[in-house]
């Protein structure tokens, strides 16, 4: 049975599996779904507008070394990783977003996104934060945990699908290793001018 899209088009072939992954996910999140869940999960959305929670979590680390250096590369990172998602990727993409159970603003300060959901902005920047922040300190699953977390947030809030934020996670993390390899490249450049 083809399954259809919010559009009211028949999917088939891959859109049909991941519009049967995106169903089945949902159904999941609908029955484990609580009020007491919701300030954790809508707060911490919330938090993670605009790479807000990543940037301050550079600031910590920074402030901890004692090098403003680490806070503004993981800032410039973001920016970039920011850039490229939300500005050509989403627009390749298009995707509508799920909809909303309720019509009106939205519980915790949050807002309704106005770009594609398809990848999930903050997905991608949680796991290209948590990669960067990982790097030479042993709180790594701690980084890698909360960006999951905030990656699973958008489902729950419904302003993404599933595999909206799968990709996210994916590319957060590719982007992410490349921006550790652009910054370590600049480290021994700058080393060898020292």
């Amino acid at each position: 049975m083809a399954l259809v899209s919010p559009t009211g088009r028949k999917r088939r072939g891959l859109a049909a599996r991941i519009g049967a992954f995106d169903d089945a996910v949902d159904r999941w999140v609908e029955r484990h779904r609580s009020p007491r869940l919701d300030p954790l999960f809508y707060g911490l959305s919330s938090a993670a507008d605009h790479g807000l929670l990543w940037t301050a979590l550079g600031a910590v680390r920074a402030a901890r070394r004692r090098d403003p250096a680490v806070g503004l590369r993981v800032g410039a990172a973001l920016g970039a990783e920011s850039a490229l998602t939300n500005g050509p990727i989403k627009f390749v993409f298009r995707r509508i977003r799920p909809e909303s159970p309720a019509p009106g603003p939205l519980p915790y300060g949050m807002h309704r996104p106005r770009t594609s959901a398809f990848p999930s902005g903050h997905a991608t920047t949680a796991f290209a934060a948590a990669t960067l922040l990982s790097d030479g300190t042993r709180a790594g699953p701690a980084y890698f945990g909360l960006a999951a977390v905030v990656a699973a947030s958008r489902v729950y809030t419904r302003l993404h699908h599933p595999s909206d934020v799968l990709a996210g996670a994916v590319l957060g993390l590719a982007m992410g290793q490349v921006a550790k390899r652009a910054l370590a490249a600049l480290d021994r450049r700058a080393r060898t001018r020292a």
